[in-house]
């Protein structure tokens, strides 16, 4: 089989769920279900929020 448990399949558009921002309010879509007492935040307010990225060199 080719399915893949908890993602999806390239070529396949992903089941969106709709989410209210946990920083500004706003109605948005997510591609996962959301947690209740867990954050959910929109696009713009997750670049505030996501962890910095560790630099390899």
């Amino acid at each position: 089989m080719n399915e893949r448990r908890g993602g999806y399949r390239r070529g396949e558009p992903r089941e969106m769920h709709p989410a209210t921002c946990s920083d500004c309010g706003v109605e948005t879509t997510v591609p996962f279900k959301p947690t209740e007492g867990r954050p959910v935040y929109c696009r713009e307010c997750y670049q505030k929020h996501k962890p910095a990225r560790e630099r390899r060199f």
